[in-house]
């Protein structure tokens, strides 16, 4: 899963970079209105943790900018304010969740794994497909009854999948998703040909049918033959 955290005090976002890190997710940030602007427009993210009080603006005003390029994204707010007239308006603008500063990391992370099974799992603990199960908060896979052991960009791949079965993903999806603001150093797609051959071959080595298909020309496919 990937994180756009908009935060303008550094030793806080330092704070829940390093927590969330620990967790398995990839994070990016923005200290200013205009950074995170610019970042919505030129990436996509599963989840924003947004400050309402931003040094060049309001976080309301870019949350109304996120509902609009990406309306899936799960939106958590933060601010000193605890008022409710600003949690109101920015849980009516699509905002999912709202935190009061100061706040305990672990809650911060309970809060969002809370978000990413409320939203891309329909609430469920553990997701299913065939033969593999999947924990996106322990972060674990079992196909075909056994632990598959996978790295962490082999899971984040495998969720990248998971959370949009069916559908076709670019392999600039896929890049983007694993390299976020250093997609750019990647000068070829040979490490995600390479991440996508081992998670594959880790899958069908326990006797699971292979659920990644290849779509010529364009990308990858996440696709599970039903028993």
């Amino acid at each position: 899963m990937k994180l756009l955290i908009v935060e303008d005090h550094h030793n806080l976002i330092d704070a829940m970079v390093k927590s969330l890190e620990q967790e398995q997710f990839l994070c990016e940030t923005a200290m200013d209105f205009e950074t995170a602007h610019e970042k919505i427009h030129l990436y996509s993210y599963d989840i924003l943790v947004v400050d309402i009080n931003l040094p060049d603006g309001s976080g309301l005003n870019l949350i109304r900018e996120v509902k609009k390029v990406s309306p899936d994204a799960g939106i958590i707010v933060v601010s000193a304010r605890n008022s409710v007239d600003n949690k109101v308006e920015g849980l009516a603008l699509g905002a999912d969740d709202y935190l009061t500063k100061p706040f305990d990391m672990a809650e911060l992370v309970a809060r969002i794994k809370s978000l990413i099974r409320r939203r891309n799992f329909s609430g469920n603990p553990t997701i299913s497909f065939g033969s593999l199960l999947i924990d996106p908060v322990a972060r674990e896979l079992t196909a075909n009854g056994q632990k598959v052991d996978l790295t962490r960009t082999e899971f984040q791949i495998l969720l990248f999948f998971a959370s949009s079965p069916g559908r076709v993903i670019s392999r600039d999806s896929l890049a983007e998703h694993i390299w976020g603001d250093h997609m750019d150093l990647a000068d070829s797609y040979d490490f995600i040909y390479s991440h996508i051959k081992n998670l594959r071959k880790k899958i069908t080595a326990t006797g699971a049918g292979d659920p990644i298909k290849a779509v010529y020309g364009i990308g990858y496919k996440f696709e599970v033959q039903w028993p």
